[in-house]
Protein backbone atom coordinates (compact mmCIF):
# COMPACT_ATOMS: atom_id res chain seq x y z
CA UNK A 1 0.00 0.00 0.00
CA UNK A 2 2.55 2.27 0.96
CA UNK A 3 4.80 1.43 -2.34
CA UNK A 4 1.89 2.59 -4.23
CA UNK A 5 0.76 5.73 -2.54
CA UNK A 6 2.91 8.69 -3.19
CA UNK A 7 5.81 10.27 -1.06
CA UNK A 8 3.06 12.44 0.34
CA UNK A 9 0.50 9.59 1.28
CA UNK A 10 3.46 7.60 2.73
CA UNK A 11 4.19 9.79 5.32
CA UNK A 12 0.98 10.38 6.21
CA UNK A 13 -0.18 6.44 6.95
CA UNK A 14 3.15 6.09 8.45
CA UNK A 15 2.45 8.79 11.19
CA UNK A 16 -1.20 7.70 11.60
CA UNK A 17 0.41 4.26 12.70
CA UNK A 18 2.58 5.41 14.83
CA UNK A 19 1.43 4.44 18.69
CA UNK A 20 3.07 8.46 19.96
CA UNK A 21 0.69 11.50 19.43
CA UNK A 22 2.11 13.80 16.63
CA UNK A 23 0.93 17.38 15.63
CA UNK A 24 2.40 19.65 13.19
CA UNK A 25 1.89 23.12 14.35
CA UNK A 26 2.37 26.65 12.73
CA UNK A 27 2.15 30.09 13.71
CA UNK A 28 2.99 33.60 12.73
CA UNK A 29 3.99 36.52 14.07
CA UNK A 30 1.42 38.48 16.27
CA UNK A 31 -1.48 35.52 15.99
CA UNK A 32 -1.61 32.26 17.83
CA UNK A 33 -0.19 29.20 16.77
CA UNK A 34 -2.67 26.55 15.54
CA UNK A 35 -3.18 22.74 15.00
CA UNK A 36 -2.69 22.19 11.56
CA UNK A 37 -2.67 18.29 11.83
CA UNK A 38 -2.87 15.12 14.19
CA UNK A 39 -2.40 11.66 13.97
CA UNK A 40 -4.57 9.21 14.96
CA UNK A 41 -3.10 8.60 18.56
CA UNK A 42 -3.34 12.56 19.22
CA UNK A 43 -6.91 12.48 18.15
CA UNK A 44 -7.60 9.63 20.56
CA UNK A 45 -5.62 11.42 23.87
CA UNK A 46 -7.16 15.07 22.93
CA UNK A 47 -11.05 13.61 21.81
CA UNK A 48 -11.46 16.79 19.80
CA UNK A 49 -11.01 17.69 16.08
CA UNK A 50 -7.30 18.84 15.87
CA UNK A 51 -7.39 20.45 12.36
CA UNK A 52 -7.70 24.17 12.79
CA UNK A 53 -7.61 24.21 16.38
CA UNK A 54 -5.88 26.46 18.34
CA UNK A 55 -3.13 24.95 20.10
CA UNK A 56 -4.15 25.42 23.53
CA UNK A 57 -7.74 23.34 22.67
CA UNK A 58 -5.59 20.73 23.10
CA UNK A 59 -2.65 21.59 25.55
CA UNK A 60 -3.82 23.28 28.29
CA UNK A 61 -0.90 23.25 30.57
CA UNK A 62 0.85 26.99 30.42
CA UNK A 63 4.43 25.34 30.72
CA UNK A 64 3.79 22.96 27.24
CA UNK A 65 1.93 26.54 25.27
CA UNK A 66 4.87 28.71 26.82
CA UNK A 67 7.73 26.32 25.20
CA UNK A 68 6.31 25.77 22.04
CA UNK A 69 5.23 29.60 21.16
CA UNK A 70 9.37 30.29 22.12
CA UNK A 71 10.31 27.61 20.10
CA UNK A 72 8.16 29.30 16.99
CA UNK A 73 9.70 32.30 18.05
CA UNK A 74 13.40 31.61 17.34
CA UNK A 75 12.69 28.05 15.29
CA UNK A 76 14.46 26.08 17.64
CA UNK A 77 13.92 22.75 19.08
CA UNK A 78 12.43 22.46 22.37
CA UNK A 79 11.72 20.06 25.16
CA UNK A 80 9.00 19.99 28.28
CA UNK A 81 7.88 17.72 30.59
CA UNK A 82 4.42 17.93 31.93
CA UNK A 83 1.54 16.43 34.21
CA UNK A 84 -2.15 16.11 32.80
CA UNK A 85 -4.67 15.98 35.87
CA UNK A 86 -7.28 14.05 36.65
CA UNK A 87 -8.56 10.67 38.21
CA UNK A 88 -5.05 9.29 36.64
CA UNK A 89 -2.70 11.23 36.26
CA UNK A 90 -0.46 10.77 33.42
CA UNK A 91 3.26 12.13 32.87
CA UNK A 92 4.55 13.06 29.23
CA UNK A 93 7.39 14.72 27.84
CA UNK A 94 6.89 17.06 24.48
CA UNK A 95 9.28 17.27 22.20
CA UNK A 96 8.98 20.29 19.39
CA UNK A 97 11.07 20.29 16.16
CA UNK A 98 11.20 23.35 13.74
CA UNK A 99 10.57 22.59 10.09
CA UNK A 100 10.70 25.05 7.24
CA UNK A 101 8.19 28.07 7.20
CA UNK A 102 5.53 27.79 5.26
CA UNK A 103 5.20 30.32 1.68
CA UNK A 104 3.21 32.89 3.52
CA UNK A 105 6.16 33.30 6.45
CA UNK A 106 4.57 31.29 9.12
CA UNK A 107 6.55 29.07 11.12
CA UNK A 108 5.90 25.07 11.62
CA UNK A 109 6.97 22.82 14.33
CA UNK A 110 6.49 18.97 14.92
CA UNK A 111 5.44 18.32 18.38
CA UNK A 112 6.07 14.81 19.63
CA UNK A 113 4.47 13.56 22.91
CA UNK A 114 6.10 10.74 24.80
CA UNK A 115 4.03 9.24 27.37
CA UNK A 116 6.27 8.50 30.74
CA UNK A 117 3.43 7.68 33.29
CA UNK A 118 4.95 3.65 33.37
CA UNK A 119 8.65 5.03 34.05
CA UNK A 120 7.09 7.36 36.64
CA UNK A 121 5.08 5.11 38.25
CA UNK A 122 7.82 2.35 38.37
CA UNK A 123 10.09 4.79 39.99
CA UNK A 124 7.65 6.35 42.38
CA UNK A 125 6.22 2.49 43.31
CA UNK A 126 10.11 1.47 43.95
CA UNK A 127 10.49 4.64 46.58
CA UNK A 128 7.05 4.12 47.95
CA UNK A 129 7.23 -0.14 48.68
CA UNK A 130 10.92 0.90 50.23
CA UNK A 131 9.33 4.06 52.66
CA UNK A 132 6.61 1.73 53.47
CA UNK A 133 7.78 -1.36 53.94
CA UNK A 134 10.84 0.14 56.09
CA UNK A 135 8.21 1.91 58.02
CA UNK A 136 5.89 -1.01 58.87
CA UNK A 137 8.34 -3.67 59.17
CA UNK A 138 10.62 -2.31 61.84
CA UNK A 139 7.82 -3.20 64.64
CA UNK A 140 7.63 -6.43 64.09
CA UNK A 141 11.13 -7.37 62.85
CA UNK A 142 12.16 -5.66 66.67
CA UNK A 143 9.72 -7.93 68.26
CA UNK A 144 11.18 -10.85 66.63
CA UNK A 145 14.57 -9.77 67.26
CA UNK A 146 13.42 -9.43 71.00
CA UNK A 147 11.82 -12.69 71.25
CA UNK A 148 14.44 -14.39 69.69
CA UNK A 149 17.04 -12.95 72.48
CA UNK A 150 14.91 -14.07 75.34
CA UNK A 151 14.55 -17.70 73.94
CA UNK A 152 18.52 -17.54 73.89
CA UNK A 153 18.75 -16.27 77.47
CA UNK A 154 16.49 -15.64 80.08
CA UNK A 155 13.80 -18.07 78.50
CA UNK A 156 16.37 -20.37 77.30
CA UNK A 157 15.10 -22.95 79.51
CA UNK A 158 11.74 -21.80 80.55
CA UNK A 159 9.27 -24.48 78.37
CA UNK A 160 5.80 -22.69 79.09
CA UNK A 161 7.79 -19.21 78.41
CA UNK A 162 9.69 -20.64 75.06
CA UNK A 163 5.99 -21.87 73.34
CA UNK A 164 4.24 -18.84 74.52
CA UNK A 165 7.33 -16.54 72.93
CA UNK A 166 6.91 -18.84 69.52
CA UNK A 167 3.35 -18.52 69.23
CA UNK A 168 3.32 -14.57 69.21
CA UNK A 169 6.58 -14.74 66.90
CA UNK A 170 4.79 -17.14 64.48
CA UNK A 171 1.86 -14.04 64.75
CA UNK A 172 4.67 -11.54 63.59
CA UNK A 173 6.33 -13.38 61.05
CA UNK A 174 2.52 -14.07 59.09
CA UNK A 175 1.67 -10.31 59.50
CA UNK A 176 4.95 -9.56 57.94
CA UNK A 177 4.31 -12.09 54.89
CA UNK A 178 0.84 -10.34 55.08
CA UNK A 179 2.06 -7.18 54.93
CA UNK A 180 4.46 -7.53 51.69
CA UNK A 181 2.24 -9.53 49.74
CA UNK A 182 -0.26 -6.55 49.94
CA UNK A 183 2.67 -3.82 49.57
CA UNK A 184 3.41 -5.74 46.05
CA UNK A 185 -0.09 -6.08 45.39
CA UNK A 186 -0.95 -2.20 45.71
CA UNK A 187 2.09 -1.66 44.15
CA UNK A 188 1.46 -3.69 40.66
CA UNK A 189 -2.57 -2.24 40.76
CA UNK A 190 -0.25 1.46 41.08
CA UNK A 191 1.49 0.46 37.91
CA UNK A 192 -0.77 -0.46 35.51
CA UNK A 193 -3.90 2.37 37.52
CA UNK A 194 -3.74 4.41 34.33
CA UNK A 195 -4.58 1.91 31.62
CA UNK A 196 -8.78 0.71 32.13
CA UNK A 197 -9.39 -3.13 31.93
CA UNK A 198 -11.34 -3.89 28.66
CA UNK A 199 -12.94 -7.62 29.88
CA UNK A 200 -16.09 -8.03 30.59
CA UNK A 201 -17.08 -9.46 34.25
CA UNK A 202 -20.31 -10.69 35.42
CA UNK A 203 -20.37 -8.99 38.78
CA UNK A 204 -23.74 -11.25 40.45
CA UNK A 205 -21.74 -14.33 39.85
CA UNK A 206 -18.60 -12.67 41.38
CA UNK A 207 -20.16 -11.41 44.56
CA UNK A 208 -21.61 -15.04 44.98
CA UNK A 209 -18.14 -16.69 44.73
CA UNK A 210 -16.92 -14.38 46.64
CA UNK A 211 -19.79 -14.93 49.63
CA UNK A 212 -18.66 -18.87 48.92
CA UNK A 213 -14.71 -18.52 49.21
CA UNK A 214 -15.49 -16.89 52.71
CA UNK A 215 -18.04 -19.52 53.96
CA UNK A 216 -15.04 -20.85 56.29
CA UNK A 217 -14.75 -17.49 57.49
CA UNK A 218 -18.56 -16.51 58.14
CA UNK A 219 -19.20 -20.25 60.56
CA UNK A 220 -16.44 -19.27 62.46
CA UNK A 221 -17.10 -15.98 63.68
CA UNK A 222 -21.18 -16.96 63.50
CA UNK A 223 -22.10 -13.93 60.60
CA UNK A 224 -25.03 -14.72 58.30
CA UNK A 225 -23.66 -12.65 54.17
CA UNK A 226 -27.50 -12.04 52.35
CA UNK A 227 -27.57 -10.90 49.27
CA UNK A 228 -29.90 -8.75 48.38
CA UNK A 229 -30.41 -8.54 44.25
CA UNK A 230 -33.39 -8.20 42.14
CA UNK A 231 -33.26 -8.36 38.47
CA UNK A 232 -29.71 -9.62 37.38
CA UNK A 233 -27.68 -6.46 36.92
CA UNK A 234 -25.74 -5.99 33.04
CA UNK A 235 -22.00 -6.87 33.24
CA UNK A 236 -19.50 -4.66 33.63
CA UNK A 237 -16.15 -3.33 32.39
CA UNK A 238 -13.31 -4.80 34.20
CA UNK A 239 -10.45 -7.38 35.27
CA UNK A 240 -11.89 -10.16 37.23
CA UNK A 241 -9.80 -11.14 39.69
CA UNK A 242 -8.93 -7.46 41.06
CA UNK A 243 -12.95 -7.02 41.13
CA UNK A 244 -12.54 -10.37 43.14
CA UNK A 245 -10.14 -8.85 45.23
CA UNK A 246 -12.20 -5.50 46.05
CA UNK A 247 -15.34 -7.34 46.90
CA UNK A 248 -13.38 -9.90 49.60
CA UNK A 249 -11.07 -6.72 50.81
CA UNK A 250 -14.76 -5.31 51.80
CA UNK A 251 -16.71 -7.82 52.44
CA UNK A 252 -13.48 -9.63 54.67
CA UNK A 253 -13.81 -6.37 56.81
CA UNK A 254 -17.15 -6.62 56.78
CA UNK A 255 -17.12 -10.03 58.79
CA UNK A 256 -14.48 -8.94 61.37
CA UNK A 257 -16.38 -5.68 62.59
CA UNK A 258 -19.87 -7.43 62.43
CA UNK A 259 -20.87 -8.84 66.28
CA UNK A 260 -21.06 -12.83 66.51
CA UNK A 261 -25.07 -13.30 65.49
CA UNK A 262 -24.63 -10.32 63.14
CA UNK A 263 -25.45 -10.29 59.00
CA UNK A 264 -23.44 -8.89 56.15
CA UNK A 265 -25.61 -7.01 53.53
CA UNK A 266 -24.40 -7.63 49.78
CA UNK A 267 -27.09 -5.32 47.71
CA UNK A 268 -26.80 -5.18 43.65
CA UNK A 269 -28.56 -2.32 41.92
CA UNK A 270 -28.27 -1.11 38.12
CA UNK A 271 -28.34 3.14 38.45
CA UNK A 272 -28.13 5.31 35.28
CA UNK A 273 -25.74 7.99 36.21
CA UNK A 274 -23.03 8.83 38.53
CA UNK A 275 -25.45 10.86 40.90
CA UNK A 276 -27.43 7.88 41.46
CA UNK A 277 -24.63 5.69 42.56
CA UNK A 278 -23.86 8.34 45.05
CA UNK A 279 -27.20 8.49 46.57
CA UNK A 280 -27.17 7.64 50.17
CA UNK A 281 -28.50 4.21 50.89
CA UNK A 282 -29.31 4.90 54.50
CA UNK A 283 -29.83 7.59 57.25
CA UNK A 284 -25.73 8.67 58.56
CA UNK A 285 -22.84 10.61 57.46
CA UNK A 286 -21.87 9.51 53.89
CA UNK A 287 -18.70 10.73 52.10
CA UNK A 288 -17.40 10.20 48.89
CA UNK A 289 -13.89 8.79 48.69
CA UNK A 290 -13.50 8.63 44.57
CA UNK A 291 -15.54 9.51 41.88
CA UNK A 292 -14.56 8.97 38.35
CA UNK A 293 -14.53 11.28 35.36
CA UNK A 294 -17.06 9.26 33.42
CA UNK A 295 -18.80 11.54 31.14
CA UNK A 296 -22.72 11.80 30.73
CA UNK A 297 -24.85 8.54 30.20
CA UNK A 298 -22.76 6.41 31.37
CA UNK A 299 -24.43 3.40 33.53
CA UNK A 300 -23.26 1.58 36.77
CA UNK A 301 -23.83 -1.41 38.83
CA UNK A 302 -23.52 -0.59 42.67
CA UNK A 303 -22.12 -2.99 44.65
CA UNK A 304 -23.27 -2.18 48.55
CA UNK A 305 -21.82 -3.71 51.76
CA UNK A 306 -23.23 -3.50 54.58
CA UNK A 307 -22.06 -4.56 57.58
CA UNK A 308 -23.41 -4.32 61.68
CA UNK A 309 -20.11 -3.43 63.75
CA UNK A 310 -19.73 -0.10 65.69
CA UNK A 311 -19.71 2.57 62.86
CA UNK A 312 -16.84 5.09 62.20
CA UNK A 313 -16.81 8.31 63.56
CA UNK A 314 -17.18 11.00 61.21
CA UNK A 315 -13.57 12.66 61.15
CA UNK A 316 -12.57 9.21 60.28
CA UNK A 317 -13.99 8.94 56.72
CA UNK A 318 -11.58 10.81 54.44
CA UNK A 319 -9.16 9.03 55.14
CA UNK A 320 -9.97 5.58 55.54
CA UNK A 321 -8.54 4.89 52.13
CA UNK A 322 -5.17 6.25 53.00
CA UNK A 323 -2.58 3.65 53.21
CA UNK A 324 -1.90 2.15 56.95
CA UNK A 325 -4.45 4.00 58.08
CA UNK A 326 -6.60 2.82 61.20
CA UNK A 327 -9.35 4.02 63.36
CA UNK A 328 -8.42 4.31 67.21
CA UNK A 329 -9.68 1.63 69.05
CA UNK A 330 -10.81 -0.29 65.81
CA UNK A 331 -8.18 -3.10 65.28
CA UNK A 332 -9.20 -5.95 62.69
CA UNK A 333 -5.43 -7.04 62.58
CA UNK A 334 -5.49 -6.59 58.80
CA UNK A 335 -2.45 -4.64 57.30
CA UNK A 336 -4.30 -1.28 56.89
CA UNK A 337 -4.10 -1.42 52.99
CA UNK A 338 -7.19 -3.33 52.31
CA UNK A 339 -9.07 0.06 51.64
CA UNK A 340 -6.12 1.46 49.64
CA UNK A 341 -6.03 -1.50 47.25
CA UNK A 342 -10.25 -1.39 46.95
CA UNK A 343 -10.12 2.43 45.86
CA UNK A 344 -7.13 2.35 43.34
CA UNK A 345 -8.33 -1.00 41.74
CA UNK A 346 -11.91 0.66 41.35
CA UNK A 347 -10.23 3.96 40.27
CA UNK A 348 -8.10 2.23 37.59
CA UNK A 349 -11.86 0.70 36.47
CA UNK A 350 -13.03 4.16 36.68
CA UNK A 351 -15.56 3.38 38.89
CA UNK A 352 -16.89 5.17 42.17
CA UNK A 353 -16.24 4.24 46.38
CA UNK A 354 -18.30 5.87 48.54
CA UNK A 355 -18.71 5.13 52.66
CA UNK A 356 -21.65 5.82 54.71
CA UNK A 357 -21.42 5.42 58.42
CA UNK A 358 -22.23 6.84 62.12
CA UNK A 359 -21.10 5.32 65.46
CA UNK A 360 -23.30 2.83 66.90
CA UNK A 361 -24.85 2.08 63.39
CA UNK A 362 -22.65 -0.10 61.49
CA UNK A 363 -21.12 0.95 57.74
CA UNK A 364 -22.06 0.57 54.32
CA UNK A 365 -19.44 0.81 51.36
CA UNK A 366 -20.59 1.12 48.17
CA UNK A 367 -18.33 0.54 45.19
CA UNK A 368 -19.79 1.49 41.65
CA UNK A 369 -18.62 0.09 38.41
CA UNK A 370 -19.56 1.29 34.54
CA UNK A 371 -21.70 -0.95 32.84
CA UNK A 372 -20.01 -2.76 29.87
CA UNK A 373 -21.19 -1.42 26.51
CA UNK A 374 -22.19 -4.10 25.13
CA UNK A 375 -24.60 -5.08 28.16
CA UNK A 376 -25.61 -1.26 28.19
Amino acid sequence: MIARAGAGDAAQLILELLPEPVILVRGGEGEPPEIAYGNQAAREIFRIDLTGAPLGAALRRPEVLEAIEQALATAEAAEVAFETIGVQPRFWRAFAKPLDREPDGRQRLVVVLRDETDARRTERMRADFLANASHELRTPLASLAGFVETLRTHAKDDAQARDKFLGIMAQQATRMARLVDDLLSLSRIELNEHIAPSGKVDIARTVQDVSDALRPLTEERDVSITICAGPPPPSVTGDRDQLVQVIQNLVDNAIKYTPKGGQVRIELQHVTSSEAARAPSRPGVGLSLLSPDGGDGQAYVVVRITDAGPGIARQHLPRLSERFYRVEGQRSGGTGLGLAIVKHVVNRHRGGLVVESAEGEGSTFSVYLPVAPQAA
